[in-house]
């Protein structure tokens, strides 16, 4: 097969989506509404958080910044569907294509990085409460943010430019919705070893150590609920983490159903569903998740629905 060379390869072609014009509209409603239910649900997981200051803690800081991950998530991915739908078009340039991957993973490795973060202020609010508010003082929480930011930053940046030493075959049909790493080193006709090597070594580590410190964290947890004499006393202390856990299952469980479809079929329908599951779904379900089992949180989304229902009353008064 004829090769050429990186710089001489102007776009990817995104064909995960069915080039069927009868389901044209119906891909793009559902993929619109989806969009639209992730920004609204989390901006106003966001602004429920930053509003009230009951909600000023460790774990609420934790849960907007992982609401506004989501935001930036399904950005990455989603509208790029849409402008292709509706351009009747399947192209991606190559910078977008690398820019695309690039933001996929810093913002999937953020949130991988959040979800165990936030397992270890569960860990220490159960197992160490008389600590909680030393342990977990502002300063902490911002360095831990910080340091899960550098180290996906760092992470996308190297598998980045290790997919600029690629070259490329004639053939630039990435069978996805979007520019996902392993299908885009696929697609490549130069020496992938390396990138591979990387993707799957980094793959561990990143999702092993995390996994590893949310297993460590709700094992400590469990064992510190046991212990406690009284049934309410109990569900009291479980129903603190509940959500996250709920929030954690889903995350890994589509994940592992991404990998394992990979590597057991290369059926590109089931990769594209799993990869919606992963990509998709659970960054539009977990503000629903966060807000439906918190009675406090439901009142202040209440509160900010009804804020945001008076700034346009009041701009619309302003404008006539």
């Amino acid at each position: 097969m004829e090769s050429t060379n990186q710089t001489s390869i102007r776009e990817f072609f995104l064909v995960g989506i069915p080039d069927v014009p009868e389901l044209h509209s119906f891909i793009f409603s559902t993929f619109l509404t989806i969009y639209m239910v992730t920004i609204l649900g989390n901006l106003l997981i966001i602004l429920a958080v930053s509003s009230d200051s009951q909600f000023h803690t460790p774990m609420y800081f934790f849960i907007s910044t992982l609401s506004f991950t989501d935001i930036c998530i399904s950005t990455t991915t989603i509208p790029k569907i849409l402008v292709n739908i509706q351009g009747h078009t399947q192209s991606i340039t190559y910078i977008g294509c690398l820019s695309q991957v690039c933001f996929v993973l810093i913002f999937c490795g953020l949130e991988n990085c959040l979800l165990a973060v936030m397992a270890y202020d569960r860990y220490v609010a159960i197992c160490h409460p008389l600590r909680y508010t030393v342990i977990m003082n502002p300063r902490f929480c911002v360095l831990l943010l910080l340091l899960c930011i550098l180290i996906t930053v760092v992470n996308a940046l190297l598998h980045s430019l290790m997919m600029l030493q690629l070259s490329f075959c004639t053939d630039v049909e990435v069978p996805h919705f979007f520019c996902e790493l392993l299908q885009v080193i696929r697609l490549s006709c130069s020496d992938t070893l390396i990138n591979n090597i990387l993707v799957y070594s980094g793959s561990s580590i990143f999702a092993g150590v995390p996994l590893s410190g949310i297993i460590f964290s709700y094992t400590q947890i469990i064992s510190s609920i046991l212990k406690i004499p009284s049934v309410k006393g109990r569900y009291k202390a479980f129903s603190t983490c509940a959500s996250h856990l709920l929030v954690v299952s889903l995350f890994y469980g589509t994940a592992f159903g991404v990998y394992m479809s990979s590597e057991v079929t290369y059926s590109s329908t089931k990769n594209i569903t799993a990869s919606v599951m992963y990509i998709v779904i659970p960054q539009m379900l977990n503000p629903f998740v966060y807000s439906l089992r918190n009675r406090k949180m439901k009142e202040a989304l209440k509160n900010a629905i009804v804020g945001m229902q008076l700034c346009l009353l009041c701009s619309r008064v302003c404008s006539e």
